[in-house]
């Protein structure tokens, strides 16, 4: 599940215009009552502290989902209940609206959290259940890689450049690409088949540790924007756009540690 959130063009357009700014094209001529300054006054531009503040209040939403999804459904015994699957499909599409529409991120994000949220809690009680133990790993794992990239992005020993950029989002395409392709092989391959994405053989593991790579790669990525649009001087409402973001490729990294770790564990 990737990162779709984050799209620096729209970002920057939605900046520009102003948070719910007036159409351009409506004024009448234009403003000269004096010098323009750049100053903005306190709390109406987007700062890190406003994002991870934002980022705590969307990840406090997921858990309180997650904790209900853990606690009210067992795959195992009653099935995939089609509620996760409605949550999954409520966070795509509110993945794909921001998008392209930055500026509603604010009633988005809670909505994103809330209900995918609660596909986390199903389907992390269903791996739980086959793997005992692997869902703490997979959130220490997760927390853990947070944490490295968070100093390796502070440190400058990771540089987001253009070229940066270009290479993590080719790769993530290319790997949505192939997750698309290899769900629909095992479509029309019959039950007997084992998916790439699901298979415990040394390519299927690869497979994972590039996806988790990629994962954390796109981390900094979120942190490069985010401090961007700070120093920027961003509206305020963008902060949720940037947690947004973050969020979501928070959940795909852990989605993506807890496929890699079952992995592990069928290969013993």
């Amino acid at each position: 599940m990737a990162n779709p959130i984050l799209n620096e063009k729209a970002a920057a357009e939605a900046s520009r215009a102003g948070w719910a700014a007036p159409d351009p094209s409506t004024a009448r001529g234009p403003i000269t009552d004096g010098p323009v300054s750049a100053w903005a006054p306190a709390g109406t531009t987007m700062t890190v502290s406003g994002t991870a503040t934002a980022t705590g209040v969307l990840l406090v939403l997921l858990l309180v989902t997650a904790s209900i999804g853990w606690v009210t459904t067992d795959p195992l015994v009653d099935g995939f209940p089609g509620l996760a699957l409605v949550g999954a499909i409520v966070g795509l599409v509110c993945g794909l609206v921001v998008s392209f529409k930055p500026t509603v991120a604010r009633v988005l994000g809670p909505v994103y959290a809330l209900a995918e949220g609660f596909f986390l809690g199903v389907i992390s009680r269903a791996y739980d259940a086959m793997y005992d133990g692997i869902v703490l790993q997979a959130v220490g794992a997760t927390l853990g890689v947070f944490a490295v990239m968070l100093v390796l992005y502070r440190t400058q020993i990771i540089k987001v450049t253009q070229r940066f950029r270009r290479i993590v989002l080719g790769a993530m395409m290319g790997l949505m690409l192939f997750y698309l392709v290899s769900w629909i092989v095992s479509l029309f391959a019959g039950r007997g088949a084992v998916s790439f994405m699901n298979s415990s053989s040394n390519f299927g593991i690869l497979i994972s540790v590039v996806a988790a790579g990629l994962a954390a790669m796109m981390l900094a990525i979120d942190f490069d924007l985010i401090e961007k649009g700070a120093r920027e001087g961003w509206p305020k409402g963008m902060e949720w756009y940037g947690a947004f973001g973050l969020l979501t490729t928070l959940v795909w990294l852990y989605l993506e540690m807890l496929r890699l770790l079952a992995k592990l564990q069928d290969r013993r």
